[in-house]
C-alpha cells in the first residue's frame, strides 16, 4: 500500500520550512505520496487580512509561481525518492468563531480558487477542475493552539454530496464522527514543522498514479490508516 499524506504546509503559507526541505523530509521517511496544500485565506475579514499582509497565504498574484515550484521539486522528488507530488491548496475560510470556519484542501488543483467565494462555489470549480474535495479537521481539536472549523461538519447534510472524503484523522487527533456517518475518509498530518511528520496517515491500494490516486480516495476502496511512528 502507499503511505500518503495529503496536508502539507510550507513558507508559501504558515509552514517553519521552505518546500525544498520538505521535501526531502518526507522523501527521506518513506513516502510515496504526498500533496502539498498551503493555504488559501479568504481576505474579506481582518483575519484573513492579516493573513495576507504577513504572506501566510497563496494569493492570485503568486499562485502560478507557487504550482510552478512544486511541479519543479515533484521532479526532483520522483527522480530521487520515486516519491509523487500532487499540486493542491488549503481553502481557508477563518472567521472569529468556529461555526463559521471552514477549511476544505483541493487536490490536484490546476487554477487559482479565491477562498473568498462561497462553499458551493468553492466545491463547483474544484469538481470542474477535476481535483479532489477533503473536509478537513472538520470536528473538534485537541490542540490549543489550532482554531476549530466546525462549519462544513454542522452544515454536513448540504455539502456532503460535494466533498471527496473527509480527514478521519488529523495530525494527533481521530474523528469518529467520520466513520459513525460512514462517509470516505483519509488521514493527514497538517505538516506545519518536521515533528508533525509522526502523524496520522492515509495508506492506499492503488498504483503510484494520480489519477489512480484520485479514483481511490473517492470510491473509498482500499483506504486504511496508521499512526506513524518512524
Amino acid at each position: 500500500m502507499l503511505l500518503c499524506d495529503f496536508h502539507i504546509h510550507t513558507k508559501y503559507s504558515d509552514g517553519s520550512l521552505d518546500m525544498r526541505k520538505v521535501i526531502d523530509i518526507f522523501g527521506q521517511s518513506g513516502f510515496d505520496v504526498i500533496s502539498i496544500t498551503d493555504h488559501v485565506v479568504n481576505g474579506d475579514n481582518s483575519m484573513g487580512k492579516f493573513a495576507h499582509r504577513f504572506k501566510l497565504s497563496v494569493t492570485a498574484k503568486n499562485f502560478e509561481n507557487y504550482i510552478q515550484t512544486i511541479k519543479q521539486e515533484a521532479e526532483r522528488a520522483w527522480d530521487k525518492y520515486e516519491m509523487l507530488v500532487i499540486p493542491g491548496v488549503e481553502i481557508s475560510k477563518n472567521h472569529l468563531t468556529a461555526d463559521k470556519s471552514a477549511h476544505l484542501l483541493i487536490i490536484d488543483i490546476k487554477e487559482f480558487i479565491p477562498a473568498c467565494m462561497s462553499i458551493e462555489a468553492i466545491l463547483i470549480e474544484a469538481k470542474n477542475q477535476g481535483a479532489v474535495t477533503v473536509a478537513c479537521h472538520p470536528h473538534y481539536l485537541s490542540e490549543a493552539l489550532n482554531k476549530n472549523t466546525l462549519y462544513l461538519w454542522n452544515n454536513r447534510d448540504k455539502y456532503s454530496r460535494y466533498i471527496d472524503a473527509w480527514e478521519i484523522g488529523n495530525r494527533n487527533d481521530l474523528f469518529n464522527v467520520v466513520s459513525l456517518k460512514k462517509y470516505a475518509f483519509i488521514a493527514n498530518s497538517d505538516f506545519h514543522k518536521a515533528g508533525h511528520i509522526y502523524s496520522w496517515k492515509t495508506l492506499l491500494r492503488c498504483s503510484k498514479d494520480t489519477e489512480a490516486i484520485k479514483r481511490c480516495i473517492r470510491d473509498n476502496r482500499g483506504v486504511a490508516i496508521t499512526l506513524f511512528r518512524n
